[in-house]
């Protein structure tokens, strides 16, 4: 077949193009990854065997080319994976420069293979098992590693899951966030609605990434989940935020997959600290915690504040520690979320309770986008 036929796609000038080492082009509707390294142009497919994400926007690592939104590799000339993922193969495309312009071969020269990837635990459909109601208890109190002190709102958690265990005859389980090592949310749904995926991408890429364990308890695990913060400087803790950014995936699924991670699941919030504003720390809590799916018994948080001018922390600490209000109201509001939790567990809310939840209730401007790039993913 010779160059200027139908099957060979002029995509610019020579001199034009060898200006960046990679770029995407487009044959029709086909994305093209264009690499030019050392002098000479190569294609292999624009979209990732991963989740579809676009090669010809990452960058070049050597003679790989290096997916933008998680990572992925392939040679940039062959368009097989790295070392050990070679099966990974996107298609590659021929190219030929004539009269100082780039052609580049509509038809393939190879096909596109997928490496059987065993699929991640937290990827199995949430189901659960039979037995009393379970409730999680997450403590995002901050401290110094071998230096432990006394937590007031983790006190109060403490307290709300002994009575749980002790009085309701519930499991219970708490996890101190800060006991975990995990990475820090790194904005793969900035890069496309598609990139952020679930299980999440870094629990997918990073074995040793802890934040595994809160997605299998508050996923397939708990009925109830007890988050308690201190209050800092007028909002939640630090730690806090960490660990719900990491759980933007679960919401994103909603949006995306309209796929329902959380069902009938109950929360309930323990706010405590020094300064006030105490209802604006629990409404952003009750927000985020809507969004992803649970329900709120009446009353579902308890707090505690000393207000905006007390400094003295010993004085915070002693009165949590010697309230019997505030233990009691710890170990109501979780009698309280058990009861929702077990409404909801033996009843149902009806077929059309969980039709595309949140405040992304409605169906996505961006469906037909979306579509178009699925399609995509099926080219080569």
């Amino acid at each position: 077949m010779q160059p200027g036929s139908e099957s060979w796609i002029d995509v610019g000038a020579a001199d034009e193009l060898r200006r960046k080492p990679l770029q995407q082009v487009l044959l029709g509707r086909t994305r093209i990854a264009l690499v030019c390294k050392d002098g000479e142009f190569s294609a292999i497919s624009g979209v990732c065997n991963h989740v579809g994400g676009p090669l010809g926007e990452g960058r070049l690592d050597g003679d790989y080319v290096v997916c933008p939104w998680h990572y992925w590799k392939f040679h940039c000339r062959t368009g097989e994976g790295e070392p050990g993922y070679e099966a990974d193969r996107v298609p590659a495309h021929e190219v030929r420069v004539e009269d100082g312009r780039v052609l580049v071969q509509r038809q393939a020269a190879t096909k596109r293979s997928r490496k059987a990837h065993e699929p991640h635990p937290l990827a199995r459909k949430p189901q659960r098992a039979d037995g009393p109601v379970r409730v999680l208890g997450l403590s995002t109190t901050t401290m110094t590693a071998g230096q432990p002190r006394y937590s007031t709102s983790e006190d109060l958690l403490e307290s709300a899951l002994r009575h749980a265990a002790q009085t309701l005859d519930c499991e219970t389980r708490l996890i101190a966030i800060r006991d975990l090592k995990f990475r820090e949310c790194e904005g793969f749904y900035s890069k496309s609605s598609r990139a952020c995926t679930w299980p999440c991408s870094i629990t997918q890429m990073d074995a040793d990434d802890q934040m595994e364990q809160v997605y299998e308890g508050v996923v397939h695990w708990a009925d109830v989940i007890i988050v308690s913060t201190p209050i800092r400087w007028g909002g939640a803790s630090s730690l806090y935020y960490k660990m719900v950014e990491r759980m933007n995936c679960i919401q994103n699924q909603e949006t995306i997959a309209n796929r329902h991670l959380l069902r009938d699941k109950v929360a309930g919030f323990i706010i405590t600290g020094g300064q006030d504003n105490v209802q604006a720390v629990a409404g952003q809590m009750l927000g985020f915690f809507a969004e992803i799916g649970c329900q709120f018994p009446q009353f579902p948080y308890v707090a505690h504040s000393r207000g905006w001018s007390a400094e003295d922390m010993e004085n915070n600490e002693r009165y949590v520690r010697e309230s019997a209000s505030l233990h009691e109201g710890a170990a109501a509001l979780v009698s309280r979320c058990v009861d929702t939790a077990g409404l909801m567990i033996k009843g149902t809310l009806g077929a059309a309770a969980l039709c595309r939840g949140g405040r992304k209730g409605h169906g996505l401007d961006t469906r037909a986008e979306h579509s178009a790039a699925v399609q995509a993913t099926t080219d080569g």
